[in-house]
């Protein structure tokens, strides 16, 4: 029985955070109640309660997976048999600009995300996830040890961007792979740097 009821337990809390994601991708953090939220899921309030905490904390637990779940898109995509570490740099980087821009990661991790939740968690998630494969990445590459944190900060920031850009844009298709064009050109420049090659 206890088995049985943590395995209950464990499907209503990824039923909520199924429901409250739609939710908050529909309409913002600001505009979605933990009514409406139990609503959705076909919970009580104090259900809700008893799994997050908060309605902050439902978003915390949102954001949390949808973060995971770029960050394994950028993995599945880098470690791809026979990749080179300036190969597997810009599959997992073209990765992340594709799933952050797609479904409810724009909205929740790149607009909601850092009005919710203070700048030092909303960067405590992303160092966890993506940052972290991308700093790793590009040490494969070769960029200085000096210059790691850096060139993460930079590259991640402009895929950020890049990614809210393409999502507000009036085609957001079209600004996509304007933004994947770009992303080349930014990995170009890396590639260039730690191999002394001019261009591809």
């Amino acid at each position: 029985m206890p088995r049985a009821s943590a395995a209950d337990a464990a499907k209503t809390a990824t039923r909520i955070a199924d429901d409250a994601t739609r939710l908050f991708q529909a309409r913002g953090f600001s505009r979605v109640t933990l009514d409406d939220v139990a609503a959705a899921a076909d919970v009580t309030r104090g259900a809700v309660y008893h799994h997050y905490g908060s309605k902050k904390g439902v978003f915390l637990a949102v954001a949390a997976r949808l973060q995971a779940q770029v960050a394994n898109a950028v993995t599945n995509a880098a470690e791809q048999p026979g990749l080179d570490a300036n190969a597997a740099l810009r599959a997992g980087s073209h990765a992340f600009l594709e799933a952050i821009s797609t479904g409810p990661a724009a909205r929740v991790l790149l607009i909601e995300a850092p009005a919710v939740l203070d700048w030092q968690e909303w960067r405590r998630l992303d160092a966890e996830n993506s940052a972290a494969h991308l700093r790793e990445g590009l040490r494969a590459t070769g960029v200085a040890e000096s210059l790691l944190d850096a060139m993460t900060a930079h590259l991640s920031g402009a895929m950020n961007e890049a990614a809210l850009w393409a999502a507000q844009a009036p085609d957001p298709a079209a600004a996509l792979a304007l933004a994947h064009e770009a992303l080349d050109v930014l990995l170009d420049a890396v590639a260039d740097d730690t191999t002394g090659e001019n261009g591809r």
